[in-house]
């Protein structure tokens, strides 16, 4: 997609974006890991200040919209432990294998995720990336690889690759020195990116390794996941994980009380979907029964699970139409001339939220046409 502006207007908790119905305040979630209590807190604060949903983005964090009092949105998101690091907040940027160390996987990330956080908030330099720029952490399931992050890694039986913008660099590390890399790689993308925001955008991305030596073939890439795990899903450890799509990755506050009100950790995921962790058959299956119900999706052959959007009119003044009616309508009705995958509606050329694969609608006078990509 052609860039629009060159100033990083990336949203977070302190510096909002104003849209056409009102602020929308964007708090990082690593890893998109969140406690309970923290997802009741946001919840009551979407009510008392917002427009009553939090939205779930395609890098896994949560955002408010039509905000009223952007202070007091800050001053809930600190109370709640999801602000750590004023000077920090909007480049906590980090997509993790959500069901690592649960289910599967060749090694468990969530710790790299809590290091690398940490490691992103103690230095100073890194305050300066661009408020898009992207880690990756793939436990080895390759599904995170396919988002293309700036600097990533996918976990190998033998080792540690190490990707730029989703592509194998053929460069192997040790578990242990996964974080520092990554840190050393985004470090040396502030000292040369110019006006880049990602690293796709540099015309020679070699600086970034310098010192690295290849030990495997360069240029692998990984296949786009554009669906979320659902439904019942047994852990490794014999409890149980509930995979809810969230339709159009809008989420009711009410639904988000309900869901804290299990008080189980919860993951919300790139794929505009949340996964509600560690519990026990019983409950889980209580879980099951209130939430499904109230529009939580964890039917794998639901149509939803296909379709998503931006936010279209009248949220976005650059919007032509009210998009997510469309994709809703599109949803429930099961419309067999759509092309089999993922679609996505958009309400105008920039075409915000695209998946990395699939077709994707564009909003006109005369309705909605597919776009190229």
């Amino acid at each position: 997609m052609k860039r629009l502006r060159d100033d990083d207007a990336c949203p977070g908790a302190l510096q909002v974006h104003q849209a056409a119905d009102g602020a929308l305040a964007r708090l990082r979630l690593p890893g998109g890991m969140i406690a309970a209590r923290q997802l009741e807190a946001l919840a009551h604060t979407a009510v008392e200040f917002g427009n009553g949903t939090l939205e779930l983005t395609a890098r896994g964090n949560l955002q408010l919209r039509g905000v009223r009092d952007t202070t007091a949105v800050a001053d809930a998101s600190a109370a709640a432990g999801l602000l750590p690091s004023p000077t920090h907040e909007r480049v906590r940027n980090i997509v993790a294998s959500p069901l690592s160390g649960r289910v599967g996987g060749v090694a468990d990330v969530r710790p790299w995720v809590t290091e690398l956080d940490l490691a992103i908030q103690a230095d100073a330099e890194l305050a300066r990336l661009p408020g898009r720029f992207l880690f990756g952490l793939d436990d080895g399931r390759g599904d995170i690889s396919g988002l293309a992050a700036d600097a990533g890694v996918h976990v190998h039986a033998d080792g540690v690759a190490v990707l730029l913008a989703g592509r194998d660099t053929g460069v192997r590390v040790a578990p242990g020195d996964a974080v520092p890399t990554l840190i050393t790689i985004a470090r040396r993308f502030v000292e040369i990116r110019g006006t880049a925001w990602r690293v796709a955008e540099l015309d020679d991305p070699s600086p970034l390794l310098a010192g690295f030596s290849p030990t495997a073939v360069p240029g692998a890439e990984y296949p786009p996941v554009l669906r979320p795990p659902v439904g019942w899903i047994a852990q490794d450890d014999g409890r149980v994980t509930l995979g809810g799509a969230i339709p159009l990755g809008v989420l009711q506050s009410r639904q988000a009380e309900f869901v804290a009100a299990i008080d189980a950790p919860v993951i919300v995921t790139p794929w505009r979907s949340l996964l509600v962790c560690d519990l026990d058959e019983g409950v889980a299956d209580t879980a099951l029964r209130v939430l499904a119900p109230m529009g939580l999706v964890f039917d794998e052959n639901s149509p939803w699970l296909d379709i998503s959007a931006c936010v279209g009119s009248p949220g976005c003044e650059k919007s032509r139409a009210d998009v997510r009616a469309e994709a809703a309508r599109v949803a429930l009705e099961d419309d067999t001339r759509l092309p089999r995958g993922h679609a996505h509606y958009v309400g105008c050329e920039r075409a915000c939220g695209s998946p990395p694969a699939g077709q994707v609608f564009v909003a006109t006078a005369e309705g909605f046409r597919p776009a190229s990509r």
